[in-house]
C-alpha cells in the first residue's frame, strides 16, 4: 500500500493486489489515516463494478461521519451508476477539487 501525504489529505493506491486484499490492507492502515482527507486510487485495478465500489460505503460513511472527506477515484464506471452516497470522480485533479469544497463547507458549517 502506498502512501501519498499532502497536507491534511492522503493519497492511496496499492499495484498488485485484489480489491479485496486493498480493502483489508486499508481497514488495518485505518488508525493512522483517520485524522486525513483520503483519497482512493483505483486506477491500478483494470475492472470495477458498482458491488466493488459499494465496498468502499461502510469505511467511506464511517470516515464522513468524523468531518473528512473520502473519496475513490477511477474512470472505470459511469457515475449516474454510482450511489450518492460514496464521493467517485474520474480524476486525482477534481478529488482533490471536490475535499476543498467539502473543507469549505465544514469551514463554513454548511
Amino acid at each position: 500500500m502506498i502512501f501519498d501525504k499532502e497536507g491534511t489529505t492522503t493519497i492511496i493506491f496499492q499495484e498488485n493486489t485484489t480489491l479485496s486484499g486493498f480493502l483489508e490492507n486499508l481497514n488495518k492502515a485505518y488508525p493512522k489515516l483517520k485524522h486525513d482527507n483520503i483519497v482512493i486510487n483505483l486506477f491500478s485495478f483494470d475492472q470495477l463494478t458498482v458491488s466493488n465500489i459499494l465496498e468502499f460505503l461502510d469505511i467511506s460513511n464511517t470516515h464522513k461521519a468524523s468531518g473528512q472527506s473520502f473519496v475513490l477515484v477511477t474512470d472505470k464506471l459511469g457515475y449516474d451508476e454510482i450511489p450518492e452516497e460514496i464521493s467517485v470522480v474520474p480524476t486525482l485533479q477534481e478529488a482533490k477539487d471536490l475535499i476543498e469544497m467539502e473543507e469549505i463547507e465544514r469551514d463554513l458549517g454548511l
